[in-house]
């Protein structure tokens, strides 16, 4: 028996097989929209799944096979599906599970953009969800409904840091068998697997860590084999959130880094959470390696290192958090995130925006919570502008 790789050689070559593509060490773009048959017979057969084989770039292409197997083997599943986005692989995923009346319990908290979805499922489709800290079993069980048709997770929940324990949650979904799906965009598979802690679906903005260098909008979903083709065959065929065979191209050859990436993200963040919280002009840190964060044993036990993420609130109020970006000049204002560039957001005006403020204060989202994506330049150089900017703020609040 052969056997398997570890992850960091993975990550270079699962899925593809240069001896099958003309010898190309690189896996080639195959920038084509439709393909040919041999013959009637053949095209007869490939659309009735009587034998292999492409037939329009909508249903399946040649590079995105290539990543959706290397997605797969990554995060510990069976099979994978690319997307043209992150929201475009959320949607699918619960347009797959859920039907008019149903019901969705989600972690206290998500991406501003899938808060919206759900708003919209619930106004158009009469599809219902609740919120939960998920903390404890009874919590869980206390929020479940006979109507419940998915737990929604995402651990670290965006922009807050709070953490899931997924086997907690698994096992109490599994008591009432509901699947539970998980946003593992903050982790990407080298921190994070959760289909192997027995969640159902994994899925990823691979915009963020997956792609790497901020050039590319895609998104990634992995599960079982069975699942991942219905969706295939249904929600993403019929819908048509494809993702271009370049963006795929360009996945592949950033994944190739991620596992030297997510080293250096992590280190780094690391080192700059603490020198935040040692800052005057800092009022809170919010990082999942500190000793003092709520879930700290949790990410001890699910994640390998703390990640690349770190939220603060400053010490003043909402115009002087958006003054401290102002004075920054290295880091970037932006609201992506896993990029080369650090980044800095404020999530209550930008990503979280479309949250009613009520929602997004019992969220954690205050008026002064800042988001950083810790970026790979040197540590140093990120603090000397994270402490010029600082510096500043602490100044004017002295006065």
């Amino acid at each position: 028996m052969k056997e398997e790789k570890r992850f960091e050689t993975r990550v270079i070559h699962e899925g593809y097989t240069s001896s099958q593509h003309f010898d190309s060490l690189a896996p080639p773009l195959y920038q084509t929209s439709t393909y040919t048959f041999a013959n009637a017979k053949q095209g007869e057969n490939r659309f009735a799944g009587e034998e292999e084989g492409y037939i329009y770039s909508r249903l399946g292409n040649p590079t995105v096979s290539i990543l959706e197997d290397r997605m797969a083997s990554l995060e510990g599943g069976e099979a994978a599906l690319a997307f043209g986005s992150g929201m475009a692989a959320v949607s699918a995923v619960l347009f797959s599970l859920v039907k008019s009346g149903d019901h969705i319990l989600c972690s206290q908290g998500v991406y501003g953009c899938t808060f919206g979805l759900l708003q919209l499922l619930q106004e158009k489709f009469s599809i219902q969800h609740d919120f939960s800290s998920m903390s404890t079993e009874d919590e869980i069980r206390n929020k479940i409904t006979d109507q419940t048709s998915c737990i929604y997770v995402e651990t670290p929940i965006n922009p807050t840091m709070q953490l899931i324990d997924l086997e907690l949650v698994v096992k109490v979904a599994r008591e009432k068998g509901i699947p539970v799906v998980v946003d593992n965009t903050f982790c990407s598979p080298y921190l994070q697997r959760p289909l192997e802690l027995g969640c159902d679906i994994v899925i990823h903005s691979a915009t963020k860590y997956i792609g790497g260098h901020g050039d590319v909008v895609a998104g990634l979903i992995v599960g079982s084999r069975e699942k991942i083709a219905e969706i295939r065959m249904t929600t993403q065929k019929d819908i048509g959130g494809i993702i271009s065979p370049f963006d795929a191209w360009l996945l592949l050859r950033g994944l190739k880094t991620l596992a030297v990436r997510m080293d250096r993200h992590c280190d780094s963040a690391e080192k700059i959470a603490v020198l935040l919280a040692e800052h005057p002009a800092v009022e809170t840190v919010i990082y999942p390696g500190h000793s003092d964060h709520p879930q700290h044993e949790v990410m001890k036990k699910q994640m390998k290192k703390a990640g690349g993420m770190i939220s603060f609130t400053i010490k003043g109020s909402k115009e002087e958090a958006q003054q401290l970006m102002d004075d920054l000049e290295m880091i970037k204002i932006a609201v992506s995130l896993g990029d080369a560039e650090t980044l800095i957001q404020h999530p209550a005006t930008m990503t979280h925006s479309v949250v009613p403020e009520e929602s997004r204060k019992s969220m954690g989202i205050g008026d002064t919570l800042l988001r950083l994506s810790v970026g790979l330049e040197a540590p140093d150089d990120i603090w000397d502008d994270l402490a010029q900017a600082l510096n500043k703020a602490f100044v004017k609040s002295a006065l």
